[in-house]
């Protein structure tokens, strides 16, 4: 395929170009009070090709080898009509040219795994979970995505890349009278089908949650002190900070631009923040992106001082910055764009029980359920939460919604818990669905956040 894939663009005559070439096979189960609502493989392939002429970057996206000049010669009309129209050319940071091949480190491949076990896991957990006091539904779907992605440019580099995604979860609901209340669980990983062996004590955790958010107290609006748990933590670090440092949305955004600008203190000076998709294992790992640039750790934030972004080759060209290694594309529908892999706060020494004993009277806060950003404002939900008095959990609390304004609340780190936890489940859909941006951290000790609520 790489030879196939060169031979197509050796003859243009642009400045630069890329393709990308990609199969995509999918298997899906999804279940609905202990039923089966849908079992089944797809498979998927097809063709990504760029090409930058006269300072303009057009794409466009094929399904078969025949209609491969039909796209040559559109993306080229489409070169010319952007050249003729754009402000300023696009220009590309140097990447040293790679030739790879990388398979997928996996300990159990859920592609030597038939749809029969598939389902027999899934309906597992499902009964495990419908037979549970109070719980009125599970809604459960296992996937395992498999992606081959085969990549060259004018540039000489040429790679061969496999990621396969798995995950088993869904919503826990718990019912009592009209009272309903929903908890999510996932399993789940870039490194194997073990992920979902085994996990019944987790979830029958999550069972536990949903039948005592039953009998739990709606939150009083307020201000409060709050520890976060790494779910919660993490959601924000993603969703409030991480794309204030795609630098896409920062080009594209003039005022947000001058109040991110590398060396700015934006935070408590106990906090750094880390997007590494290099770890093997966790969910958001891969080698190199959708340009061919082999994937870095950057520190975008050290001792709360803006120290690093992350970049495709375009914006790290025009913003004069280093190459990270972050512009992913969903599969080959789409063109690659900048995004996150694995974003956290770096834990510190701190124990819960000391942020706990800190906060001494507060609000511990635990898993997500969503959340939305509005510029520098955000609004994250709670799956649960508990009242802490003489820093002890005191009681249960639901209908959580933590509102507020990203630099207050970097600023506002008060302690950063020792452990560290990071998703096995993530998603992110900023223009594509992304489904293995992954973040968490360690538990975060915060002076004030703000609660809507009763």
């Amino acid at each position: 395929m790489i030879d196939k894939l060169n031979k197509l663009i050796e003859p243009l005559d642009v400045d630069y170009c890329d393709i990308r070439y990609e199969t995509r096979r999918v298997d899906r189960v999804v279940m609905n009070k202990g039923e089966v609502r849908s079992i089944g493989s797809n498979t998927g392939d097809g063709y990504v090709l760029r090409v930058l002429k006269d300072g303009a970057l057009a794409t466009v996206c094929f399904t078969k080898p025949e209609q491969a000049e039909l796209a040559i010669r559109r993306s080229l009309e489409n070169a010319k009509v952007l050249a003729a129209n754009m402000a300023e050319p696009k220009r590309m940071a140097p990447a040293p040219r790679v030739v790879d091949t990388v398979k997928a480190r996996l300990i159990e491949d859920p592609r030597a795994i038939d749809l029969a076990e598939k389902l027999a896991i899934t309906r597992h957990y499902s009964d495990l979970v419908m037979a549970q006091p109070a719980i009125a539904n599970a809604e459960l779907e296992y996937y395992d995505v498999y992606r081959d992605k085969y990549y060259v440019n004018s540039e000489g580099t040429q790679i061969n890349e496999e990621l396969v995604t798995t995950k088993l979860g869904g919503s826990i609901i718990a019912q009592e009278g009209p009272l309903t209340q929903t908890v999510r669980m996932a399993f789940g990983g870039s490194n194997g089908f073990q992920k979902l062996r085994n996990r019944e004590a987790e979830a029958l955790e999550k069972c536990k949650i949903a039948q005592e958010l039953l009998s739990a107290e709606p939150v009083q609006a307020g201000s409060y002190r709050m520890v976060l748990n790494p779910g919660m933590a993490g959601v924000f670090t993603h969703e409030a900070f991480g794309h204030f440092s795609e630098a896409d949305i920062v080009r594209d955004l003039p005022a947000l631009r001058e109040k991110m600008k590398i060396g700015t203190q934006l935070g408590s000076d106990i906090l750094n923040i880390i997007d590494d998709a290099t770890m093997d294992g966790q969910l958001g790992y891969y080698k190199y992106d959708d340009e061919g640039v082999a994937v870095r750790r950057v520190n975008l934030m050290s001792a709360g001082v803006l120290t690093g972004r992350l970049h495709d080759r375009f914006t790290a060209g025009e913003m004069d910055e280093p190459l990270s290694g972050h512009a992913i594309a969903e599969d080959f529908q789409y063109a690659p764009i900048v995004r996150m892999g694995n974003i956290f706060i770096k834990p510190d020494r701190y124990s819960l029980e000391e942020l706990l004993a800190a906060m001494d009277e507060g609000l511990y806060i635990g898993d997500p359920m969503g959340g939305q950003t509005s510029g520098e404002n955000f609004t994250f939900g709670a799956n649960y939460g508990y009242k802490v008095k003489g820093g002890k959990i005191v009681g249960m609390i639901r209908d959580i919604n933590i509102v507020g304004n990203l630099y207050q609340t970097l600023a506002n780190v008060l302690m950063i818990g020792s452990d560290f936890v990071l998703k096995e489940s993530g998603g992110c859909g900023k223009g594509q669905t992304n489904i293995r941006s992954c973040y968490g951290g360690p538990h975060v000790y915060f002076k004030m956040l703000t609660v809507g609520g009763k």
